[in-house]
């Protein structure tokens, strides 16, 4: 419908620069709204105002000679003209009845289309260090992400889902350690294990792995391990010390794991604990829904010399200095509120290096816009990764950076605690064995990624209207239950059969219907390009209700075969368009419930 007033529009500014003062074709495309109050009509626009200047004359008079120029359209019941010079187009029930037979003719890609043809996009998210299993939090970001990213695709980009492995650093080279110090203990040694290190189940069954596997061939003395080892601050035993450093403490051990097992060996347990945790991610987003195009290796950053490439353009154009032994970028130079350590006293690169490396590497890559979904915890990161950008000469215009916020679980409504490295923690993949993959994909978008989700577990599980995910599968089961119906008394109805008698839907319901379905596809192309899911699940909430109230209003199985014939296209169409939303959320469309 928008399409079509778009064209009539067109053809009466066409009407109006006949005399050639004007090139229609470099004025700019109307905008139509949807208006909120019905007595404003069904679609508005402001081209009068825009154009008024151009034509020399006042945006009312404009508006009127617009409207006398429209051509005459069976879509238009009426236009009036309103306030300073708006144009408000009132649509007849006949412009709204013909998305029925576009739905039916297009099925699954109702809703789709070309909108961002030809430009690629990529979506990276979730990225949680593979330091442990992913937990309710991750959960919202792969929801979210991958929401995005299906929503893009459907409207034409062509989208690369990728995951960031952060697979180097200190707290891999802690996970390492920690697996270590487990299977010692696994061996009999009595170790007192290091309060920063990581004491989930997990790290005893990698732990458990390398024994079985290999028995004795990893193990030294605790003396020799904890010699010269800086003394811990506090641990599971003994109360806090004053004198005593966790971070000094486990960097001596990660120090002492390096040169008790070599390089050899100690790689060796790194890299079990790194593939045994990020085979299980992959499987736990598998089974979630969520797929990607990529996992990308942060250490290959370093083994192919983008992080030295990264700090030699920095370098070049100035923006580094030494202090203290470090190597600074100056990114207050761009915005930052403070500059940043690229390369530590020791000589190591930081994680901000590998950061602006990955980022350089991204834009290079030729994408037209990059799109990461971090945790709310890493709004800082935003200025200085932006600021290293534009002190490479980027376009940091092609970065968008979305923060999700914190999803909090309720179980009986007392808060579920999570803290990785204390392994105290609600997993995903508890959460989708307790609730489901539908509820908890549904769940986690349904607010925007900004906002603070409290997660309502028995909500998530209940079967009534109020649990959203429910309400919406089931007003899609109903409709397949009537069609059911239809079929055992013999009345079966083809989707691509002919589409007639739709005159004949003219109850308030029926209209209001008709027009949340007519509202899909901008609501998808909305939703994707604001990169906002939430609108898509209010969307399906609203659809949902304008059916179940339809269902307890009247019949569909009616005598009078021309006005069955009717509804039944319509609750077909409604079908249609409930199965394609929840296919964009990652959530099914059960035939029954």
């Amino acid at each position: 419908m928008k399409s079509a007033i778009h064209d009539l529009l067109r053809a009466a500014v066409a009407t109006l620069v006949a005399d050639g003062q004007f090139d229609a074709s470099t004025l700019p495309l109307p905008q139509l709204d949807r208006t909120r109050d019905p007595a404003h009509g069904d679609l508005a626009t402001n081209l009068a105002l825009v154009l008024a200047k151009q034509f020399g004359t006042k945006p009312r008079e404009l508006a009127q000679q617009l409207v006398n120029a429209l051509p005459t359209s069976p879509v238009l019941a009426r236009v009036e003209i309103a306030g300073p010079g708006f144009i408000n187009f009132f649509l007849t029930d006949t412009a709204y009845h013909a998305v029925i037979p576009q739905i039916l003719t297009t099925g699954c890609n109702f809703g789709r289309s070309q909108h961002g043809a030809g430009k690629r996009v990529q979506v990276e998210f979730v990225s949680a260090n593979p330091t442990g299993p992913l937990h309710v939090g991750h959960g919202r970001g792969a929801a979210y992400g991958a929401v995005v990213a299906d929503l893009l695709a459907a409207i034409g980009f062509d989208v690369h889902r990728e995951y960031y492995v952060n697979d180097a650093g200190r707290q891999m080279d802690i996970l390492g350690t920690s697996v270590w110090l487990r299977y010692l203990e696994l061996c009999g040694e009595d170790v007192r294990f290091p309060s920063n290190g990581y004491k989930g189940d997990y790290v005893w069954d990698i732990a458990a792995t390398l024994h079985r596997e290999h028995g004795d061939v990893y193990r030294v003395e605790t003396a020799e391990v904890f010699a010269g080892v800086p003394l811990d601050a506090a641990n599971a035993d003994e109360p806090a010390r004053e004198d005593g450093d966790k971070e000094a403490h486990i960097d001596g051990l990660i120090a002492a794991a390096k040169r008790l097992l070599g390089d050899n060996r100690y790689r060796y347990v790194f890299e079990l604990g790194l593939n045994v945790i990020l085979d299980d991610i992959r499987a736990d987003l598998a089974s979630f829904g969520v797929e990607y195009q990529e996992w990308f290796s942060e250490r290959s950053l370093t083994e192919r010399g983008a992080v030295n490439r990264a700090i030699e353009r920095l370098r070049s154009g100035g923006h580094l200095y030494e202090q203290d032994g470090a190597l600074w970028f100056r990114s207050t130079a761009f915005g930052d509120e403070k500059d940043r350590v690229v390369v530590r006293e020791n000589g190591q690169m930081t994680y901000f290096a590998s950061d602006i490396a990955y980022h350089m590497d991204k834009l290079e890559r030729g994408f037209e816009r990059v799109i990461d979904i971090w945790g709310a915890d890493h709004h800082g990161y935003i200025p200085r990764v932006k600021a290293a950008l534009t002190a490479l000469g980027d376009d940091v215009t092609r970065l968008e950076v979305l923060l999700v916020q914190f999803a909090i679980l309720y179980r009986g409504g007392e808060k579920a605690q999570m803290s990785t490295r204390s392994g105290e923690f609600v997993t995903l993949r508890q959460l989708r064995n307790e609730v489901g993959c539908d509820a908890a994909r549904f769940f986690y978008v349904m607010r925007r990624c900004e906002q603070h989700l409290d997660f309502d577990l028995d909500l998530a599980k209940s079967q009534s209207a109020d649990n959203p995910v429910y309400y919406v599968q089931y007003a899609h089961a109903r409709v397949s239950s009537v069609l059911r119906q239809a079929v055992e008394k013999g009345l079966a109805l083809e989707p691509s059969a002919g589409v007639t008698n739709l005159e004949l839907l003219t109850t308030a319901h029926e209209l209001a219907l008709v027009q949340t379905l007519s509202r899909y596809p901008e609501l998808v192309e909305t939703a994707a390009l604001r990169a906002e899911p939430h609108q898509l699940t209010q969307y399906l909430r609203e659809l949902a209700n304008e059916f179940h109230t339809y269902y307890n209003a009247q019949q569909f199985l009616v005598p009078d075969a021309a006005l069955r014939d009717a509804r039944l296209k319509l609750i077909l169409a409604t079908r249609q368009v409930l199965r394609n939303g929840l296919s964009l959320l990652g959530v099914s469309a059960p035939e029954s419930m």
